[in-house]
């Protein structure tokens, strides 16, 4: 079946994404951005179905136990590493493939609305589909930069500031 991936991140305006493991920015910093995030995220397009947040095992580690699994969404982590699914994920798939094969797979093929591509760097870069990237602030990153030109770029999102102050 052919499916549309949806990419979501904040970046930095030299296009990074991390810093040390972490976002650049404090999180209270980023209360609209997680508003957009989580509605975006959230609502499928079609009654009935679920979207599906697609993260690596680093990402999913890196959101807040109590926040785990993201709510009203199929959770699906990848991970070379790990055996069997994190306690709180709905799925486990050991690369991008095999999680577009699951999408596919009787089990989630009718349930599933959109799909939405949730970070790390390394699922980013499989996945090469950017839908909203939005430049948050003047923040230095180690985590590279997205600049190689096979992104596509919706910055003006309604709510949401360019630059944080």
């Amino acid at each position: 079946m052919s499916r549309i991936l949806n990419s979501i991140v904040a970046v930095c305006p030299d296009m990074g994404i991390g810093k040390n493991g972490n976002l650049p920015w404090h999180p209270i910093r980023l209360s609209n951005e997680f508003k957009h995030f989580q509605k975006m995220t959230m609502t499928p397009l079609v009654e009935g179905k679920k979207n599906v947040v697609l993260m690596g095992r680093k990402t999913w580690f890196s959101i807040p136990a109590a926040n785990r699994p993201l709510k009203n969404r199929i959770n699906i982590v990848l991970s070379r590493e790990l055996n069997t699914a994190p306690e709180g994920a709905h799925y486990l798939a050991s690369d991008f493939s095999s999680a577009l094969h699951l999408l596919d797979s009787s089990e989630l093929e009718k349930q599933v609305d959109q799909v939405w591509i949730i970070g790390g760097s390394a699922v980013y870069k499989v996945g090469k589909i950017m839908q909203y990237i939005r430049m948050i602030s003047e923040e230095s990153c180690d985590t590279e930069d997205w600049s190689n030109g096979c992104w596509k770029f919706s910055c003006a999102i309604r709510g949401i500031n360019s630059i944080l102050k």
